[in-house]
Parts: structure tokens; sequence; C-alpha cells
């Protein structure tokens, strides 16, 4: 009989380096991360191009196989459906602003066979549409686009 040794039920956190890209958000919007419940990360007021939030979260294997839980000051919701805020309008801190919206970001896509491939200087991106329908920022749920969270290597 093979005795483990004390640690080997222990858990492992692994930090992601993760990005999330706002492609077209309308110009002159003020966009933020939001960490915890109302802190603001990285704000910035759109121009029109692309804008970029880079932030990390700790990955944590979870008790179902083949899943993870993902945990941080930038991560919400549940276990099994986490997500980040990308806040605009005056949930950016723009009390000015006509607009107050959070387009929530799936991190459901983001798997440990994808951390396998996470080599050290590469980052896992998600790309969002900037602009609702109605021409303002995005908000509610957003789907990823393309093929969802990709590696970029020499982020």
């Amino acid at each position: 009989m093979r005795l483990l040794p004390d640690n080997a039920f222990a858990v492992k956190d692994r930090e992601i380096p993760l990005r999330v890209t706002v492609i077209d958000p309308p110009a002159g919007v003020v966009f933020a991360l939001q960490r915890d419940r109302a802190e603001l990360h990285q704000v910035i007021r759109s121009s029109g191009a692309a804008i970029s939030f880079d932030f990390s979260v700790r990955a944590r294997p979870a008790s179902t196989s083949n899943t993870l839980n993902l945990l941080g000051p930038f991560t919400q919701g549940t276990p099994a459906s986490r997500f980040v805020y990308v806040n605009s309008g005056t949930y950016a801190g723009d009390k000015g602003s006509c607009w107050s919206r959070r387009a929530k970001v799936p991190l459901s896509g983001i798997t440990p066979r994808l951390l396998e491939q996470l080599s050290p200087g590469a980052i896992l991106e998600a790309r969002i549409a900037g602009t609702a329908r109605d021409g303002g920022p995005a908000c509610a749920s957003v789907p990823l686009l393309g093929k969802g969270w990709s590696l970029v290597r020499g982020a």
C-alpha cells in the first residue's frame, strides 16, 4: 500500500493574467473595470478605438473534474458562473454621463486545458463589442467575440 504525502490534496492556486478588450466603444464614454463591489480599475475615456483592461485572477482546481474556480477581487458571481464587470458612464465614475451601464463578461471559457498552454509572458484575452444596439455602451451579459478566451503570446 502506497501512502500519499500530507499535501497530496493541497489546493494550488495559479495566478492567471487576463485581458478584456472592448472593440469599437462609443467615443466620449468613460469605461472602467470593476474591482470588488464598487472600486474602479483602469478608468479610461473612450476615443472610439479599442480599450483593453489587464488584470489577473487566481485559478484553483474546482471540486468537479476539468473545471476551475476563478478567484480574486475582479471576479463576480458564483464559482459555477464567474464573470467580470466592465462599467461605463456613471458606473465608471463619470457623474455627468447619460449612461449607467455594466457589461458582464463571462469567464466560463477559461479551462484547465487552456491554462496548460499559458506560458510566461502570455495572456488570456477576450474581446467584446463595446457598443450596444442602441448606440450606447455595451451592457448586461455580453457574448465574447471570435473564439472566446484565447492565448496571446508576448502580450
